[in-house]
């Protein structure tokens, strides 16, 4: 047991010891230019591009990274993906697309003849920049990566410029008419059915779009959000009509639209503007990432550009993630690793760890402490392709069954409905939910299963129709139970097709391709094929008709991959370990915290400090990078008792960096932080009249709010007594919550403990970084009562926060940094007086924090 607890207080030490010494996070500045390009047939269109460059914060020349925007955004929309590469050491180069934020020129779908015109232009500017390493003379190191909109352009310019040495193309087309116009007969564009909902989103995004609309990346749906927000400005009736689309694209659009049939126009367009045509020229290794919940650029995509690409032997991967136009989780951190261990192997020539040649995200179960959803990610070494490895066939039975397409195409039936689960946060999707109109729709089902099926690909069926003329039917796949849920529909996807009867057949056959999906189901589930005549996501006749529907074949075609079945998933070691360990641990220190208390006891003190010492006083506090940037640059301010003080400043602006000095958890390179007049070093005594919640709640999942708080005083080594559990939970304001365990609290919730903990003992000093990161607008408004009830008795609070209108309401000081200086400080009403009498009497309202802010610290793009 003594050692078992020694290598627990060993490792606590190293843990500690590495926070101590590990660097902070470099400084990425963006610099904001117009880059003039020229484009157009006969290349005599001028078009300034609204850029960003991120030079990489260490310095030297690094390999670049063109990073595009989805339809609908600009460059701010993937802002923050382009810091997280600048830090791993990339030259990242962002655009606003022709026709889209702050860049002129108009919209014309990546048509080589402009969008990629633009970027090679782009790449030739890259090539003259210092920061960036070269091939020879003119050719950069250059990736690009982009989702949808982004990921075609990627595509479509590595297919024209050979200079592009690798690619990451997420949740993109391959074939853009094949994707307004689907057929699952596989009968082309021409007989395809109108994506109605889809186009017209489309047509609407790339309306009178103002900088930083949706971007179809990993923050579009709040940025799609605030476009909702935000007052629309008026249009010129050219506006209205046609949005920043060339006139050409407007016209085949609007008749398209109109009859909701392919015109010959519409389909050489958007061929025109597709990888499928080109992508057998790509010769950089290409990374494919596709969502499995994409109604609009659905996996079928992916698979046609993977085959394409690879042809030609040009490396190629394939990931199926969780995620898509229609939602899902998103996998941000898991897509990041991925792009950057393409890049890191094909742009710097690192020994990464390999991308698998194919690779699936799926349904892991909960995590028994977080009750998280686990994601597994199977792999292959060989990319299976959308017919699988095996074909398990499976009976379908059911008769003949008569149906009906309802005047005007209403009511209709619902699968998914397009753009609203990304508005919804990206988390949200129809659950695979459909919901089918009586007498629409002809079911066919299989008997139970008898063991699970895996399907990975895309199942095909023989159906006939019997009826006349041209027949629009819509074909899905449900995953049925014997429980109370309703049929589950895989991804929310349906096939559309066309079946053209001919004059006096009575009847014709097809072959129906579903889409692609991977699906588990279970055993004792059933699968339940069904043709509907309607579905609200698509153009369907306006005019009544009936028709039969039956099998041609009984015979489902299920693909399946073997080689990709997941690992099983049991509770892991740390779940059981961790409680153990942290029992362990707090009695280690319990016990040394009371030796050292004995030891201090007959130590000679030092003097007291003067009674009317500052809470915090800062002076000339600097600490560099390891590169020798500076992230904090000679910081001098003073806090005083009872202030609640703002601590503001734009991303690296070194606000953490300052609390982290002020904690005692890194050591300053020069200067000094002083708590009420004693200096601060690492567990200096004066620490224990500071309480800090900084970077995130931790607690043990499986214990109680209360448990968490009384293991985490324990640990501290002080009485029991001076914790005053009651008085720091009535400022936090949990209430009968602090029984329950802590795995089935809200983020809310979690935010709330954790300010409880900083507030044990109720120390004289309380420092939070963004302590209502998380919280819905009650939960802040109650967290800003919080925080001014625990000053009011004359304590001291120091709030790091983005949220300058919450600032401006709860803080009665603010101190404001940028790139490790400071900017200002002073009382936040001092600030907007003088802000108010600088821009003198007008409209009657004074200047917001927020204004004051941009201000003071300017636009830095």
């Amino acid at each position: 047991m003594k050692r078992t607890a020694a290598l627990v207080a060993v490792l606590a030490v190293l843990g500690v010891t590495l926070w101590l010494v590990w660097p902070s996070t470099p400084e990425v500045r963006g610099q904001a230019q117009r880059i003039p390009v020229v484009d157009g047939p006969a290349d005599d269109q001028r078009v300034d591009l609204d850029t960003t460059f991120f030079p990489p914060p260490g310095g030297g020349k690094a390999p670049a990274v063109l990073l595009a925007h989805g339809f609908g955004g600009s460059k701010r929309s993937v802002r923050a993906e382009a810091e997280h590469l600048a830090r791993q050491g990339y030259a990242v180069l962002t655009w606003s697309a022709r026709g889209f934020g702050g860049s002129t020129g108009e919209i014309a779908l990546n048509s080589p003849d402009y969008e990629v015109k633009d970027v090679k232009q782009l790449i030739d500017w890259l090539a003259e920049r210092p920061e960036v390493r070269l091939d020879a003379a003119g050719d950069p190191r250059v990736g690009i990566a982009g989702a949808s909109y982004g990921g075609a352009i990627a595509l479509l310019t590595a297919a024209h410029d050979p200079r592009v040495d690798a690619i990451v193309p997420q949740i993109t087309w391959s074939d853009l008419a094949d994707a307004l116009f689907p057929d699952a007969t596989g009968g082309g564009p021409a007989n395809g059915v109108f994506k109605r909902m889809w186009a017209g989103i489309f047509f609407g995004q790339g309306g009178a779009v103002q900088p930083g609309g949706q971007g179809g990346g990993s923050d579009g749906a709040a940025q799609g959000l605030e476009a909702l927000n935000r007052r629309p400005e008026p249009m010129t009736a050219e506006q209205a009509r046609c949005g920043r689309f060339l006139p050409s694209i407007c016209e085949i659009y609007q008749e398209v639209a109109e009859t909701g049939k392919a015109t010959p126009e519409a389909v050489e367009l958007l061929k025109a503007s597709s990888p499928v045509h080109v992508a057998n020229r790509i010769k950089a290794p290409t990374l494919l990432i596709q969502g499995q919940r994409d109604s609009l650029f659905p996996l079928g995509h992916a698979d046609q550009n993977a085959r394409a690409i690879a042809a030609t032997g040009t490396p190629v991967a394939l990931a199926w993630y969780d995620g898509g136009h229609d939602g899902g989780n998103g996998e941000a951190d898991w897509l990041r690793e991925q792009t950057l261990s393409w890049f890191g192997r094909h742009l710097r020539g690192e020994d990464t760890a390999p991308v698998s040649a194919f690779t699936i995200t799926r349904d892991g179960g909960r995590d028994p402490g977080t009750r998280q959803r686990i994601r597994l990610h199977p792999e292959a070494d060989a990319y299976p392709g959308l017919g699988g490895t095996d074909v398990t066939a499976v009976t379908l039975d059911g008769p003949e069954q008569h149906v009906a397409n309802p005047p005007g195409g209403s009511p209709a039936a619902i699968s998914t409905v397009p753009g609203v689960s990304g508005l919804l946060g990206g988390q949200g999707s129809t659950g695979g939910v459909s919901i089918d109109m009586p007498g629409q729709s002809a079911a066919f089902e299989s008997a139970p299963l008898t063991a699970p099926l895996q399907l990975t690909g895309s199942p095909t069926v023989k159906v006939r129709v019997h009826g006349s003329g041209e027949v629009t039917l819509f074909a899905k796949l449900f995953d049925v139970s014997d429980s109370l849920q309703p049929p589950a529909l895989p991804a929310g996807l349906v096939a559309p097709f066309r079946v053209t009867i001919p004059e006096g057949a009575g009847s014709a056959e097809a072959t129906v391709t579903l889409p692609a999906v991977d699906h588990r189901f279970d055993t004792g589930h059933r699968l339940r094929f069904v043709v509907s005549t309607t579905d609200m996501a698509y153009a369907t006749p306006a005019a009544p008709a009936t028709y039969r529907i039956g099998l041609a074949s009984p015979a489902l075609s299920v693909p399946t991959v073997a080689s990709l079945a997941a690992p099983p998933t049991g509770v892991a070691w740390w779940v059981w370990a961790m409680p153990l360990a942290a029992v362990v641990l707090a009695a280690v220190l319990l016990a040394t915290g009371r030796t050292g208390s004995r030891r201090a006891t007959g130590a000679p003190e030092r003097a007291p400090a003067p009674d009317d010492a500052p809470p915090l006083e800062i002076n000339g506090l600097t600490k560099a990078y390891r590169n020798g940037e500076l992230a904090v640059d000679g910081l001098s301010f003073r806090v005083e008792q009872g202030q609640v003080l703002g601590l503001l400043g734009p991303n690296g602006a070194g606000k953490t960096t300052t609390m982290r000095m002020m904690m005692g958890l890194i050591r300053p390179d020069g200067g000094e932080v002083r708590i009420f007049g004693e200096p601060v070093t690492p567990g200096a005594p004066v620490l224990s009249r500071l309480g800090s919640f900084v970077e995130g709640p931790g607690f043990l999942p499986h214990l109680s709010g209360r448990d968490n708080l009384e293991l985490y005083w324990a640990a501290t080594g002080r009485p029991a007594a001076d914790a005053r559990f009651e008085e720091a939970l009535e400022i936090a304001g949990l209430g009968k919550a602090l029984q329950r365990a802590v795995r089935t609290y809200s983020q809310g919730m979690r935010q709330r403990l954790a300010i409880a903990q900083a507030m044990l003992g109720l120390p004289d000093l309380l420092v939070l970084d963004e302590p209502t990161n998380g919280l819905d607008p009650p939960q802040i408004r109650e967290m800003r009562e919080v925080l001014k009830r625990y000053a009011r008795d004359g304590r001291t609070v120091i709030v790091s926060s983005h949220l300058l209108a919450e600032v401006e309401q709860t803080c009665t000081h603010v101190v404001v940094m940028h790139r490790g200086k400071l900017v200002t400080t002073g009382p936040v009403s001092v600030l907007l007086s003088t802000a108010a009498a600088a821009a003198g009497a007008g409209n009657g309202h004074g200047p917001r924090l927020e204004d004051v802010f941009l201000d003071l610290i300017g636009d830095k793009a």
